[in-house]
C-alpha cells in the first residue's frame, strides 16, 4: 500500500508539472499572468500580456483620447500624404505610415477649415487685408543700343580731286563740329579760286567804267563765290579769298558735327569722286535702344512710357529712357515687335551694339483696384480660390475672380470685399493639412 501511495503522488507530481508547463507556453502567459487575479481579466487589473495590452493601447486608447476628462476628441483619420482618403479608425497607408488624427476642434462646419493654434504658429501662418491698390504690370524685353539715326552724318565732296593730308585718321576718334578733316587738292577749287580773283581784279579796273561792265565782273565775281559756297566751301575760306585774294592749292575740309568716327574711308593720296562716302560720323549725345516686345505685351506700350534699362557691361547702374516709337511691323521669325527708347548718353558709355535688357511699366489703366497678394490665389488651373480669414484659426476658402497682375499683387474682380483678410503665407500648407476635406473639397466638386 505504501509504495502505491508513493507512486501515485509522483504521478499527480508529474502531472502538475507537465499542466504547469503547458500552461506556462501560451503566448503571452507569464508568471506575474498566472498570479493574477480572474477578475484581472476582465479589464480590472493588470492586462492580461504585453501584447495585448500594447493592442488594447494602439486600438482603444488611441482610438478614444477623448475618453478621459477634458481631452480632445478624434473625428477621423485622415491620409498622411494629403489623398482624399480617410478611416474612422486608426491605420496604415501602403507605406507603412500611420494615418493623421483630425480632431473636433480642427474639423471645420462644411464651409470652413479650422486649425488649432499651435498649428498656426507651427506653419508660419500670415494674413494680410485686401485693399485698393494702384497696379503697374512690369514688362520686360531685351535689345540693342544702335546710333540715332537723325544724327548721323556722312562727309563726301561734291568735286572730285585728291586727298593731300588727313587729320582725323582712325576709326573711333572723336572730332568737335569745325574740326579740320582732311586737307583736298582739286582742279576745280582752284579754277573756281581763279575766276573769283580775275573778277574781282576787273571789278578794281574798271571802277570809272560804264555801270554795265562794272555790273558783269561782278556777277562774274558772284557766280565764282558761289560756286564755292556750293561746294561747301566754309565762309571762312570764301571770306580769305575775298580779303586776300590768296589763290590756295589745298582747301580744308572740316567736321560739320560733333562726334565720333564710325567709319573712315579716306586714306592719304587716294583719289576721291563726288559723293563717294570718306567719313560716316555719329553724334553719340543721344543713343537708341532697339527693343524687342513680344507680341502679347505690346498693346500695353505706349509713346512716352519710362524705359529702365541695365546692361550686363554695365553692371549696377541704372540707365532711364523713354518710348518714342514703336514700329508698325511685326518680326514673324520672333514674334516680335521693335520699341525704340531714347536714352541720353553724356558720358558716352552706351556704346553701340551693347546687349541690354529693358523693363517698361504698364499701367492698368485703372487708378485703383481691389488687390491681394499674388502668393495669396490658389490656382487650380481651372479656378482660383483664396483663404479668408474668419476667426483665431478657421479659415473659409473661397473662389474668386482674378485680373491683372503687377508689383507682386493681382486684382481681384469678384469674391473679396476690401479690408477681408486672406492668408498670404503657408496657404498651401492649410491647404494640404485640411486635404480640401469638407469645404474646399466642396468648390472643388462643383
Amino acid at each position: 500500500m505504501k509504495g502505491r501511495s508513493v507512486r501515485n503522488d509522483r504521478l499527480a507530481t508529474l502531472f502538475l508539472v507537465l499542466g504547469l508547463a503547458v500552461f506556462l507556453t501560451q503566448p503571452g502567459r507569464t508568471l506575474a499572468a498566472a498570479a493574477a487575479k480572474p477578475g484581472d481579466h476582465a479589464g480590472h487589473g493588470v492586462p492580461s500580456s504585453p501584447e495585448k495590452a500594447g493592442e488594447h493601447t494602439e486600438h482603444g486608447a488611441t482610438a478614444s483620447p477623448a475618453a478621459g476628462k477634458g481631452e480632445r476628441k478624434i473625428l477621423y483619420y485622415r491620409n498622411p500624404m494629403g489623398l482624399p482618403d480617410t478611416s474612422p479608425t486608426p491605420k496604415k497607408d501602403a507605406m507603412g505610415m500611420d494615418y493623421v488624427p483630425v480632431y473636433e476642434d480642427e474639423a471645420g462646419d462644411g464651409t470652413t477649415v479650422r486649425l488649432s493654434l499651435d498649428k498656426v504658429q507651427k506653419l508660419g501662418v500670415r494674413s494680410e487685408a485686401a485693399a485698393l491698390r494702384s497696379l503697374a504690370r512690369p514688362i520686360r524685353a531685351v535689345g540693342t543700343v544702335q546710333v540715332d539715326e537723325r544724327l548721323l552724318q556722312v562727309v563726301s565732296m561734291k568735286y572730285k580731286g585728291w586727298i593731300e593730308r588727313l587729320h582725323a585718321d582712325t576709326t573711333g576718334q572723336k572730332v568737335r563740329r569745325g574740326q579740320p578733316l582732311m586737307e583736298v587738292y582739286s582742279p576745280g577749287l582752284v579754277l573756281a579760286q581763279q575766276e573769283y580773283a580775275a573778277a574781282a581784279s576787273a571789278i578794281a579796273s574798271l571802277e570809272n567804267a560804264d555801270a554795265e561792265s562794272l555790273g558783269t565782273a561782278r556777277q562774274l565775281a558772284e557766280g565764282a563765290l558761289l560756286r564755292l559756297r556750293n561746294w561747301d566751301i566754309s565762309e571762312s575760306q570764301v571770306a580769305q579769298l575775298r580779303n586776300k585774294g590768296e589763290i590756295r592749292r589745298t582747301l580744308t575740309v572740316l567736321s560739320p558735327v560733333d562726334g565720333v568716327v564710325l567709319e573712315k574711308n579716306a586714306i592719304k593720296g587716294m583719289r576721291f569722286m563726288p559723293g563717294e562716302v570718306l567719313y560716316r560720323l555719329a553724334d553719340l549725345s543721344t543713343v537708341w535702344l532697339m527693343a524687342e516686345v513680344f507680341e502679347q505685351d505690346v498693346g500695353m506700350v505706349r509713346e512716352g512710357q519710362e524705359a529702365k534699362v541695365t546692361l550686363n557691361a554695365i553692371p549696377g547702374k541704372l540707365f532711364k529712357g523713354r518710348v518714342s516709337f514703336i514700329y508698325p511691323t511685326l518680326a514673324a521669325e520672333t514674334r516680335t515687335v521693335k520699341v525704340r527708347i531714347e536714352l541720353p548718353n553724356r558720358s558716352g558709355e552706351l556704346r553701340p551694339a551693347l546687349y541690354a535688357t529693358v523693363e517698361l511699366t504698364a499701367p492698368t489703366g485703372e487708378e485703383q483696384i481691389l488687390a491681394v497678394p499674388d502668393s495669396a490665389v490658389l490656382n487650380s488651373g481651372t479656378r482660383q480660390v483664396v483663404l479668408v480669414e474668419r476667426g483665431e484659426g478657421q479659415y473659409e476658402p473661397r473662389p474668386v475672380q482674378v485680373g491683372v497682375q503687377g508689383g507682386g499683387y493681382v486684382q481681384i474682380r469678384e469674391g473679396l470685399k476690401e479690408g477681408e483678410k486672406v492668408v498670404v503665407r503657408a496657404n498651401f500648407l492649410i491647404d494640404a493639412e485640411a486635404n480640401l476635406k469638407g469645404a474646399l473639397g466642396h468648390f472643388s466638386h462643383k
